[in-house]
């Protein structure tokens, strides 16, 4: 695993970086483009492509620039905000748009639902989106789609902290870069403690969940718990975050130069795509539980496939080739991965050793349930 030192110095090398944007600097308190956030932040995205790198914001603030439209003051009813997003986001894209052309950069606007992502083949059809405007010299701006998300504004991706995650690791990127209110996770909620101190790097095991506070305000949905837990995804994936103040000068291009800004999420190892999406995005169709054996070789760093003999139970109605969760005998997760077996089938072998395969099925089928190449641990990336 990197140290807080090599992981600050290898955002020097990144060469495609995420930028995720909240309401609260987008936007200014009475519901307006914050154009002078906009304009600082289209010459960093202008300076950062100058040299060479790619790069993709992510950014809320369409809800609440819509709200002003209304000239309603509270979230009102779903539909209400799906209305407040329908008109602001347009307003939203202008600024951004403005802010870019001054640099020569044109700004693409991407609006995506949940399951653009879950599903694979839109999943792909996205990351393809996403590349070939890069390849074309064009700035990405994704939202995420709340005029049209089924359940509402709130409960599709939650929010963009954990939008701009996935974007991350579906396109690869080397960063990503949380612009917040705050100087970054701060030890004690800065609203009860101003002098609160700055937590300036978390590792994969340390535990920092009691640290955040809520959103700040009715206009934003997310808050440091969500950007820690965003971050932790993200990081779990092999992408090197940092959630920093960007109400500061610059911080973009101080923290891809290694400054000591803001808080550091140390990477693990980056994992292979497939696996990434299996871990992150997918929709899991069903459950298998399993004894503290497998539970063991499961997270075993050699890696281990799940066998039979090892399942305790099977829940929901999968089918092979599915995306199921692991859990463990206490209830936590372990990992997830495609199923060799639909669901019905592995609950006729579950308990049972691989030579009793034949004689339950009536058939030979697989030796694991799920092979350790389809399999990803996931063990401390979802809460």
């Amino acid at each position: 695993m990197q140290s807080a030192q090599e992981a600050r110095k290898s955002l020097a090398k990144a060469r495609r970086v995420v930028i995720k944007v909240g309401t609260r600097l987008v936007t200014t308190v009475d519901g307006r483009p914050d154009d002078a956030f906009l304009e600082g932040l289209g010459g960093q995205v202008a300076a950062l492509r100058g040299r060479g790198l790619d790069v993709m914001v992510v950014t809320s603030g369409a809800v609440h620039l819509g709200r002003r439209l209304l000239d309603h003051r509270g979230g009102g009813t779903v539909r209400m905000r799906q209305a407040m997003a329908a008109l602001g986001q347009p307003e939203l894209m202008r600024g951004y748009i403005t802010a870019l052309s001054r640099h020569g950069l044109l700004a693409a606007q991407l609006l995506l639902t949940a399951e653009d992502l879950i599903s694979r083949e839109r999943y792909l059809n996205a990351r393809n989106t996403l590349e070939t405007l890069l390849r074309e010299g064009a700035v990405p701006v994704i939202n995420e789609n709340d005029s049209v998300s089924i359940d509402g504004v709130t409960v599709t991706f939650g929010e963009n902290d954990r939008l701009a995650a996935l974007v991350a690791v579906t396109v690869r990127a080397d960063a990503a870069v949380y612009l917040s209110d705050q100087r970054g996770l701060l030890a004690r909620d800065p609203r009860f403690d101003p002098d609160a101190a700055l937590v300036p790097v978390v590792r994969p095991e340390d535990n920092v969940c009691d640290l955040a506070g809520e959103a700040g305000g009715p206009e934003s949905a997310g808050g440091m718990a969500k950007k820690i837990d965003a971050a932790r995804l993200a990081s779990s994936c092999g992408v090197v975050v940092v959630i920093a103040d960007g109400r500061e000068e610059n911080t973009v291009l101080r923290v891809l130069e290694g400054e000591e800004l803001g808080t550091i999420f140390i990477p693990s190892p980056a994992m292979e795509a497939r696996k990434a999406w299996m871990a992150t995005t997918a929709q899991p169709a069903g459950e298998i539980v399993v004894d503290d054996g497998a539970r063991e070789a499961l997270l075993d760093p050699d890696g281990a496939s799940l066998l039979p003999v090892g399942i305790t139970d099977v829940r929901g109605d999968f089918r092979r080739g599915d995306l199921v969760l692991l859990h463990g005998p206490d209830g936590q997760e372990i990992a997830r991965g495609l199923s060799n077996y639909d669901a019905e089938d592995l609950r006729k072998i579950m308990g049972h050793r691989t030579r009793d395969i034949e004689r339950l099925l009536g058939r030979r089928g697989d030796d694991a349930a799920i092979h350790r190449d389809y399999l990803v641990v996931t063990a401390g990336t979802h809460r």
